[in-house]
């Protein structure tokens, strides 16, 4: 943490400082950061208006701006946003999209629909595609950014019609179903996203969208079966929970509490959120993209089968490495997901309890004991959602349907944000590897060649430190480029 301070004195490469909470302290002058008096106590809405660019003067800064409830701040280009953990409805509506509608870019206060409006403007002026990059760690609030960016390109392509399936209102409502089986709550986030996701709307001469196409990366595919103290399952698992008493009755449904992929953490309710309206208004956004009634019935009885295996136990079987099912209650859970999958339950029993190796020859038969039956419990039940997934997203693209014709896109990424835990899985590997490559694509492009190119034109400017992480790039991929070819291109299909 930092801390205001008045220079005493100064003796070679230490300072001697009086901190503003009395305390004098002497430190090296590395530590020690210059302040500009003059500072605004409402800070500023550029951080290249600072007198004094660095990491203190940023922070404090932003602090600033936030107190007085500006959680919008540029530096350049850029814009940073703090996340406020509270809605402000005002800050989003129609009324604010309009102000924003073709003004100069840092004319009006720091906004993501300023931001989506320089990426429309000179899309449509240039004829050029342009990408908008949301990134941050866990928690920043990037997915309610892309959302909101993506509100911003709909309304200025939309079309005049109000009614009907209009491709803009498709795809504003991809996003609650992708986030309802591909968000979950976590220690710092409550609806995070589980998943990487880069949107693509193109748009004709006009600029109005005519087609758009959702591309998704690494679903943690995971948590179906394993959630940590304090966090949740997939949304879509609770919701289903909440649906109407002939739902549950027809999936055989009970309280959250008493289904084994739910019940490994004591989290079950979200404060504020009614999980049976999030329900029906996931259902409502199916019905808008154009996913049937009958489709909708076959989604939700494949997520209650899922939480059905889940209940299955096995205990030891009557011959030597060999499993069945633990007891009755065990079988009912069995037979239940054998009926909503619409398969035979022997067969399905079978397929949990033994392995199939097959050779040039023949096909051997192998039981399973009762933890490696349980492996491939689980092993399934990923599987089914992560093609269950699969399969709504490329419902999604087929429902809202691509322009063959078009010139002109914008591309928004969302991706998971940076975490670091005690353990980290090699899913979180990978996560926090593309991080570090996006920081490296920010650094390039913010730091390095701008001040390459002042350097090549002489300009009389002073040279801005700044983290650089390509040693940490070069660490894995160049020295470990045998590990990186092998596992990380398939790492989707890894657990």
């Amino acid at each position: 943490a930092w801390i205001d301070g008045e220079v005493l004195k100064v003796n070679g490469d230490t300072i001697t400082v009086k901190c503003s909470n009395e305390k004098t302290v002497t430190a090296k002058a590395s530590h020690v950061h210059a302040k500009d008096p003059e500072e605004s106590p409402c800070g500023v809405d550029d951080m290249t208006k600072l007198a004094y660019l660095h990491e203190p003067g940023v922070l404090q800064n932003l602090k600033s701006r936030y107190d007085m409830n500006e959680i919008y701040t540029y530096t350049g280009s850029i814009l940073i946003a703090v996340n406020p953990f509270r809605r402000l409805p005002h800050l989003y509506d129609i009324q604010m999209m309009e102000q924003y509608k073709g003004a100069d870019f840092g004319e009006l206060s720091p906004h993501p629909f300023a931001v989506a409006d320089v990426a429309y403007r000179l899309m449509l002026n240039e004829g050029i595609s342009q990408s908008i990059l949301v990134s941050g760690e866990s928690g920043a609030g990037k997915t309610e950014s892309t959302k909101m960016i993506m509100r911003y390109l709909a309304y200025m392509g939309g079309k005049a019609a109000t009614e009907g399936r209009t491709v803009e209102k498709q795809v504003l409502q991809s996003n609650p179903v992708l986030e309802a089986f591909g968000n979950a709550k976590t220690v710092r986030n409550n609806n995070s996203s589980r998943f990487g996701k880069f949107v693509e709307i193109q748009f004709d001469q006009k600029g109005r969208i005519s087609g758009a196409a959702v591309r998704t990366y690494l679903l943690e595919r995971s948590r179906v079966c394993q959630i940590s103290e304090s966090e949740r399952n997939y949304h879509c698992f609770y919701m289903i929970c909440a649906g109407s008493p002939e739902e549950r009755e027809k999936y055989k449904l009970g309280d959250p509490s008493t289904f084994h992929y739910l019940n490994q953490s004591n989290c079950y309710k979200i404060d504020g959120l009614d999980e049976s309206k999030e329900y029906l208004e996931t259902r409502k956004a199916m019905d808008i993209i154009g996913i049937s009634s009958e489709e909708q019935e076959a989604i939700f009885r494949i997520v209650a089968a899922i939480l059905h295996l889940g209940n299955v136990e096995f205990a030891e079987g009557d011959d030597v490495d060999s499993s069945k099912p633990k007891n009755e209650k065990s079988m009912f859970h069995l037979r239940t997901a054998a009926e909503l999958f619409m398969c035979d339950e022997k067969a399905l029993e079978d397929s949990l309890c033994k392995r199939i190796i097959v050779t040039r020859d023949e096909n051997i038969v192998k039981t399973l004991d009762a933890e490696a039956a349980k492996g491939s419990r689980d092993a399934l039940a990923k599987t089914v959602y992560s093609r269950l997934f699969d399969w709504l997203v490329t419902k999604i693209n087929n429902s809202i349907g691509q322009d063959p014709t078009s010139k002109c896109l914008i591309g928004v990424l969302d991706i998971y944000g940076f975490e670091s835990f005690k353990t980290n899985s090699f899913e979180q590997f990978c996560i926090n590897l593309t991080n570090e490559k996006l920081q490296q694509h920010f650094n390039q492009h913010v730091f390095k060649m701008e001040q390459e190119e002042y350097t090549k034109e002489e300009i009389d400017w002073s040279y801005i430190e700044f983290v650089d992480n390509q040693d940490i790039l070069d660490l894995i991929d160049k020295h470990c480029q045998m590990v990186t070819t092998s596992i990380l291109p398939p790492i989707h299909n890894r657990e």
